[in-house]
């Protein structure tokens, strides 16, 4: 009997769900109501933040967060060319261009000292990634001296190297809940601001720019509609009252990746945790031998029942971006260098070490490797 396949992802939902999904279904109340206010207070608790504004999706998120740091047309910020596309459309949304600076070989999180290089009299802040889930070098970045708005899309949970949780430092950081995070809503962002006018500008943009006083139909700036729904604010309830214990699963599965993978000859793994810093497992991303083709090491592996894909495209290889921008590659060597290497393969918290192990093995067997075990 043929075996069933082992997807990228798969999203860890239960009764809880379900329960305050019916609650939420039931009250009648399914927009801009006491659940995703509940959703916030409980997410910002969990955080140690001050605040956590739920909005629609992690790239509303990164948009609010670019408009509550005032950047504007004209302006440029430093950012990576290594991560998905949303945190660059975030600042061209505004007019602001995108600067990017390669990215550390280890982390493959912006690299401090390029990003110091393209610093202008034009540079008005810096958007570092914590690109899957490892936390960006927050303390050689601060010291550009620059505002921050932190993509912690993909590392919610995540420690900084001085111990500071993601989304705690007091700088404002975008999450995302899409489907294959580690907790989701299906789709759902939270922005953490920078301070409490920023709040309520942002609280205002999210409902099309309507007045804090939702009695009143008064639109007092621009908005948009970026509202979060009760209904999905109820999914992030009952996932944020196992976060840790999703977390910690998630661990394990990485854990026993990394052991059945060290054996796979040339086989480049995700940089092990550094210090205090811990990563918040997002996807498994590997690099491919150097020899290998990766086209065929996906074909092959489907074959098998894997799903894997590549995992991800440089931002400035991108045709919209290489037409704006005039980008021809070879730009950023280190980022393009993981990018023609980079295999994400399956990952979810439900994972188990038969499912590892299958996939462990049939990567050895189509790079040509002797069997694993």
């Amino acid at each position: 009997m043929t075996e069933p396949t082992i997807p990228l992802a798969r999203p860890e939902l239960g009764e809880r769900e379900e329960e305050l999904v019916l609650e939420v279904l039931r009250s009648g109340r399914l927009s801009l109501g006491p659940v995703m206010e509940r959703f916030e207070a409980e997410l910002a608790a969990w955080l140690g933040a001050e605040d956590a504004i739920a909005v629609s999706s992690g790239t509303a998120a990164l948009h609010l967060g670019v408009r509550a740091l005032g950047w504007a047309p004209g302006d440029e910020v430093v950012t990576s060319p290594l991560s998905f596309v949303a945190s660059s459309n975030c600042l061209l949304y505004e007019g602001v261009t995108p600067i990017f600076a390669d990215v550390d070989a280890e982390t493959l999180n912006l690299d401090p000292a390029a990003a110091r290089g393209v610093v202008t009299d034009r540079t008005v802040g810096v958007l570092p990634i914590d690109l899957f889930g490892y936390p960006a070098d927050f303390g050689a970045l601060a010291g550009l001296g620059l505002p921050m708005l932190e993509d912690g899309c993909q590392a919610l949970g995540a420690v900084d190297a001085d111990g500071t949780r993601v989304g705690a430092r007091g700088i404002s950081c975008a999450f995302a809940f899409y489907a294959n995070k580690q907790l989701t809503m299906g789709e759902g962002g939270v922005l953490i601001p920078p301070d409490a006018d920023a709040a309520v500008r942002v609280r205002s943009e999210r409902n099309q720019g309507r007045a804090p006083d939702m009695s009143k139909l008064t639109h007092d700036r621009l908005g948009y509609n970026y509202r979060l729904p009760d209904l999905a604010a109820a999914i992030g309830i009952a996932q944020l009252e196992r976060a840790d214990e999703i977390l910690d699963r998630r661990v394990a599965v990485a854990e026993m990746y990394r052991e059945r993978l060290s054996g796979i000859e040339d086989l480049v793994l995700p940089i092990e945790d550094r210090g205090a810093a811990r990563r918040s497992w997002f996807v498994y991303v590997v690099q491919l031998p150097e020899a290998a083709d990766r086209d065929s090491v996906i074909a092959e592996l489907a074959e098998r029942g894997i799903a894997s894909k590549p995992y991800l495209p440089c931002i400035h290889t991108l045709p919209f971006f290489r037409e704006r921008f005039g980008y021809g590659g070879g730009e950023f060597p280190v980022a393009e260098r993981f990018a023609e290497r980079a295999l994400g393969l399956p990952f979810f918290t439900s994972m188990d070490e038969a499912q590892v192990d299958r996939v462990a093995d049939s990567l050895a067997a189509v790079l040509g490797q002797p069997a694993l075990r």
